[in-house]
């Protein structure tokens, strides 16, 4: 059975993800020492034991959330389940830095580095309060960029993540998201819902974020990964090294196309996907997406047992 692992992206972190990975994998738990060392801070004493709210900032959370799906991977291989044994793999959104360390084009410590300079960096790019998002449900992309061209009057609005038939998610200044609420629902939508995140990820505003990017990458060395990567902004796999810069750098401002990119995977003959790290929402996405596709999370020692059972089997 051909299988592609994937990792995830924000909102997924809790407090005390990882914990029992790295109490029960030495390897694991290397993972967020490395991390530490690389950010000269615990950032493992916050997400074990400190507060969601310091979690969910956008400048902790990314780098928090690939140490623990690093952490998971680092558990799998433990176990001899290797990064090889995936056709593809792919993240969504900064899940994609992740998908990169765990296929070697990266390190553990640049990647940490490089997710703490793109948080603040995209944290930065617009003041609090001018931006916002929202998840438009039961719309299709073609009718999402209608509304969001239709909201837009001037400003800012775009489909920012394609996450699977039934959910888009919009991006912009907030007059015009909150535009595209109104219009969405009038159009049918079943539910249109403002976003609580810090800031319009995924679209035009964030191109001084995407600035940061191209200056930080610049300064990193990336290698061809060990397992081509479904890169998000073109919904289709990636290995040369050159290309994965230039599409990180993309990613910042471009949308998310998680749905196509589940969908190319399947085509592919990708029969079961693996969602490495924490959470469970992308599994949720790949079964509205492609309903022949099996998933599995891999995010504690337990699901880490099971999957390797699974292969045994």
């Amino acid at each position: 059975m051909s299988r592609a692992f994937v990792f995830p992206g924000q909102g997924a972190q809790t407090i005390g993800m990882g914990r029992a990975l790295a109490d029960a994998y030495p390897a694991a738990r290397a993972v967020f020492d490395e991390v530490d060392d690389a950010l000269g801070e615990a950032l493992s004493t916050l997400i074990w034991e400190g507060e969601q709210d310091a979690l969910t900032l956008t400048q902790n959370a990314q780098p928090a959330l690939m140490a623990t799906s690093l952490a998971a991977m680092r558990a799998l291989e433990a176990e001899g389940v290797k990064i090889t044994d995936a056709a593809f793999v792919a993240g969504h959104s900064l899940g994609e830095y992740s998908a990169l360390a765990a296929t070697g084009a990266l390190s553990v410590a640049d990647t940490a580095r490089l997710l703490r300079i793109r948080g603040q960096a995209m944290q930065a790019a617009v003041p609090v309060g001018v931006g916002a998002m929202a998840a438009l449900l039961g719309l299709d992309l073609e009718t999402v960029k209608a509304v969001a061209e239709e909201a837009a009057q001037g400003e800012v609005c775009q489909a920012a993540n394609d996450n699977d038939p039934a959910q888009v998610v919009v991006s912009g200044h907030k007059a015009a998201v909150e535009r595209a609420v109104d219009l969405a629902k009038g159009r049918g939508a079943k539910r249109a819902v403002l976003l609580p995140v810090s800031a319009p990820f995924h679209c035009a505003l964030m191109q001084p974020a995407a600035d940061a990017m191209q200056e930080a990458l610049a300064g990193v060395e990336i290698a061809a990964p060990s397992v081509p990567v479904v890169a998000n902004v073109l919904a289709a796999p990636v290995s040369d090294p050159g290309e994965i810069g230039k599409l990180l750098v993309a990613q910042v401002t471009g949308a998310v196309r998680w749905r196509e990119s589940v969908a190319f995977m399947g085509g592919a003959g990708v029969r079961e996907i693996w969602e490495i790290g924490a959470g469970k929402a992308l599994s949720g996405m790949i079964r509205r997406i492609d309903r022949e596709i099996a998933t599995r999370p891999v995010g504690t020692p337990d699901e880490v047992t099971a999957a390797v059972e699974s292969l045994e089997g």
